[in-house]
């Protein structure tokens, strides 16, 4: 029996993906949580620019790809000099990422320290987790950011830009450091995100993101960083097992043939930009990485049937589906359909998440004709006791 992906391994990652995705069954819940950091407002007429070519671009049913304004082309630039920032700049600091929706909340604390061009370890605290206190070691030395800060690496970047109007939004500060704003607009005019990037190094220190009535939802803060080699870091914890990274979009969907699902898009406008491979005791894990440039979804594909008991997981439905949700963050999902375990882990609104949960494949519940032949075979069972 094939038992759910509680949490995915440390791996080589071209692409890159943010801290929380890679650590959401480690997410305390909460009934509130605030977070104190220094806000910086851009100007409002940078503002104004955006809302009215998002405006325009709602009216055509896209974001702009060409004829974006002028404060378009200095927020990219700055976004694309923060993902390289998190490669080439060595630096430690406490991680703080706060989710919050109807019921309440959460958080995830970690201790990040990184190497120039090498390695990273993640140290999780203050999570109820028997291994939160491992770090983890993540080496990518490729040129990509190994999980980036606050999501911020060169593959979301440029599907931020894809899928929002990114504009330059003046000087802000955060952490006690001044820092350049870039926001990112719906082309229904609503703002989607706000980023703060330290104005000396580039590099993220805070990401909040609101919903289309303009509450903010999450918020990720780069806190207490030093940009050197202040502190040696603890030892990173063995990665259970080797990921194979799958190098481009046609070989992940060339796995369709061998039996994967591999959907290339999911609903709220994720699109299909990373996955990687590995061998575990119960056959092939399958990980998949569906983003819009803000919002991530992971996507883990087994073949098998589920495990019984899940320990730390209870049922629950989604959209009229039976799913198991891992205690107590209720951000990763899992569930069997088709001869398959898919198993969701989500940095990401719960619409996003429910709707991506709805549209892969589930065992649905057992119908008439179903309970009537299995009855009929007991009957026969009992009809003939040598049988």
């Amino acid at each position: 029996m094939t038992r759910p992906v509680a949490r995915p391994a440390r791996r080589h990652r071209r692409a890159g993906r943010p801290p929380l995705l890679l650590a959401a069954a480690l997410a305390v819940a909460l009934p509130g949580l605030l977070v104190t950091a220094c806000s910086g407002q851009g100007p409002g007429a940078a503002r104004s620019v955006a809302a009215a070519a998002a405006g325009r671009a709602a009216a055509a049913g896209t974001v702009p790809v060409t004829g974006r304004p002028p404060g378009a082309a200095a927020a990219i630039r700055l976004l694309a000099q923060a993902a390289r920032a998190a490669i080439a700049t060595s630096y430690q600091g406490e991680e703080v990422v706060t989710r919050w929706n109807g019921s309440g909340g959460s958080v995830l604390v970690a201790n990040i320290w990184h190497i120039s061009g090498g390695q990273t370890v993640t140290q999780t605290l203050d999570a109820e987790a028997s291994f939160s206190s491992q770090p983890y070691l993540s080496s990518d030395t490729d040129g990509q950011a190994p999980e980036g800060v606050l999501g911020v690496t060169t593959p979301l970047v440029q599907l931020l830009e894809t899928h929002y109007l990114v504009m330059y939004a003046g000087a802000g500060s955060a952490d006690n450091r001044t820092a350049q704003v870039v926001e990112a607009w719906r082309a229904d005019g609503s703002l989607a995100a706000r980023f703060w990037l330290d104005d000396a190094t580039k590099l993220p220190l805070e990401r909040e993101v609101f919903d289309p009535a303009a509450h903010v939802i999450s918020r990720d803060v780069f806190i207490n960083v030093r940009f050197a080699n202040q502190a040696q870091a603890p030892a990173a914890a063995s990665a259970p097992g080797p990921w194979t990274d799958l190098e481009s979009h046609a070989q992940l969907l060339a796995l369709r043939a061998h039996g994967w699902l591999v959907p290339s898009r999911l609903p709220g406008g994720l699109s299909l930009f990373t996955g990687a491979e590995t061998d575990a005791s119960t056959g092939t894990v399958l990980d998949l990485g569906y983003s819009d440039g803000l919002s991530v979804v992971s996507v883990f594909e087994q073949h098998g049937n589920l495990a019984a008991p899940l320990a730390g997981w209870r049922r629950t439905t989604v959209d009229g589906h039976a799913v198991f949700v891992a205690e107590p963050d209720q951000r990763s999902m899992t569930w069997a359909g088709r001869g398959m375990v898919y198993t969701v882990m989500a940095d990401a609104p719960a619409q996003t998440v429910d709707a991506a949960v709805s549209t892969l494949p589930h065992d649905g519940p057992m119908g008439f004709w179903k309970r009537m032949s299995r009855g009929l075979v007991r009957l026969v069972s009992w009809a003939n006791p040598f049988r």
